[in-house]
């Protein structure tokens, strides 16, 4: 079934590309940590999406092939086998496995990159490629050019477009089939089991590593080996840092804790945000604050559904979060001057959401051909994440709201019908944060 999901995809994608196609999609290499210590291998989504093939140093070709009944080929160039190294650092697909376990219709060495790469290169006129991190970048125009500079003065000249495969890719990553949407949705079934254990394990004086690694306990009996990003667990001010990472303070009692983490469950993410107060109990700000972010969350995700502009999410967020700033009299102006000059953004930092699955910000355009906001459609899935965010430094805001930074953020599927909030077990309202943190571990 998986080789033929991967086949399955691979078809469509040549299907959607021009004739005389011809694509390369360079998968990862192997990153050294220090001297002979490396990190643990992650492969490029874009690569294992199409091949699932999950070793380093790996490069995979597709081309128009009239004899094959599919009307392309697909050959896969990975490292030989070699006992020596397969003892020290694991076992090797080889180039009989890359055949006979990944429906390679042929495979080489790597080593013999260029030369496979070559004679398979005939007639094709529109390459395409996916080497995010420019592997072979001093090498491609060479191959574009190859053929003209290498034939005979009379021979048919072969002049090759060249362009990026994620024009192609990417746009078909977006819509979700029902195997991504069970790998996401057991990746935000073992998040709420590393959010909760978070939420009981909070008290004043624990340190915001400890956290972390409650999360990623949490996670790793769901079987989640992998975190889809680094943790985010910042306490106070650290909060007013997007993606703070240090996590290195002691909590201190009345601050708020942002934890933004996901688990990743066979190369699939989630990404969920919890806000709350480090001693399991709102003051009046905290709360008055917070559950102003949870409305605007809430009204966003009453809007999803298929037909809906994209853009509308975060149109929704903006516009129930200003009005609730002036009425705390942290904004001054009416809604409309509020809305017209933006000033809502100096509390409201960032958008509010992105598509969700092999990458936690997933590939994929917001917009449409015409350049206009997509509309979303079943089997999307993406997190809606408003927040605000007051820094101590604003020092002409009221001190009970300042060094807090507020975010929620729910991972959404788009349904037929509607939607699913995939993580709307994990505790979100005043009430069952309070009641969860009071059953403190």
């Amino acid at each position: 079934m998986i080789s033929t999901m991967y086949q399955n995809r691979r078809t469509a994608l040549f299907n959607a590309l021009p004739n005389k196609s011809f694509v390369i999609i360079s998968g990862y290499q192997q990153k050294v940590r220090s001297k002979n210590i490396k990190y643990h291998f992650r492969q490029d989504n874009d690569f294992l999406y199409l091949t699932g093939f999950n070793e380093p140093d790996a490069v995979a070709l597709l081309y128009s092939d009239e004899s094959k009944d599919t009307g392309y080929s697909y050959t896969l160039l990975c490292r030989p086998k070699d006992e020596a190294q397969e003892v020290s650092f694991g076992v090797r697909a080889g180039v009989l496995g890359a055949v006979s376990q990944y429906g390679a219709d042929d495979a080489f060495d790597i080593a013999e990159l260029e030369q496979a790469l070559l004679s398979k290169l005939t007639d094709h006129t529109n390459l395409f490629i996916s080497d995010e991190l420019g592997r072979f970048s001093n090498q491609v125009v060479g191959w574009l050019s190859y053929q003209r500079q290498s034939c005979s003065f009379d021979t048919i000249k072969q002049y090759r477009t060249l362009t990026p495969l994620a024009k192609v890719l990417h746009p078909m990553r977006v819509i979700k089939s029902s195997h991504e949407i069970d790998k996401i949705k057991a990746a935000v079934h073992a998040s709420t089991a590393g959010h909760i254990a978070v939420m009981q394990a909070c008290k004043p004086g624990v340190n915001e590593a400890l956290l972390s690694a409650s999360f990623n306990f949490a996670i790793s009996q769901y079987g989640c080996s992998e975190v889809a990003y680094p943790n985010i667990v910042a306490s106070g001010n650290n909060a007013c840092c997007l993606h703070y990472e240090e996590n290195c303070c002691n909590l201190a009692d009345g601050q708020m804790l942002l934890i933004d983490a996901g688990g990743e469950l066979e190369h699939y993410a989630s990404d969920i945000t919890r806000t709350y107060p480090v001693n399991g109990k709102f003051t009046e700000a905290q709360s008055l604050l917070y559950q102003l972010v949870l409305k605007a969350l809430d009204a966003a995700i009453a809007k999803v559904t298929p037909g809906a502009c994209w853009n509308s999410l975060y149109e929704t967020c903006m516009t129930v979060m200003a009005q609730g700033l002036i009425e705390l009299g942290l904004l001054s102006g009416t809604i409309e001057e509020v809305m017209r000059t933006e000033s809502y953004k100096r509390f409201t930092i960032h958008k509010t959401g992105h598509w969700l699955g092999m990458d936690v910000h997933d590939v994929g355009p917001y917009h449409d051909e015409n350049g206009q906001w997509r509309k979303l459609e079943s089997g999307m899935v993406f997190t809606i994440e408003p927040g605000i965010y007051i820094p101590l430094s604003a020092t002409d805001v009221p001190e009970a709201y300042r060094g807090m930074g507020i975010r929620i953020e729910d991972d959404i599927l788009v349904t037929q019908n509607g939607h699913e909030n995939l993580s709307i077990n994990i505790p979100r309202t005043v009430d069952e944060i309070e009641t969860v943190m009071a059953t403190s571990l």
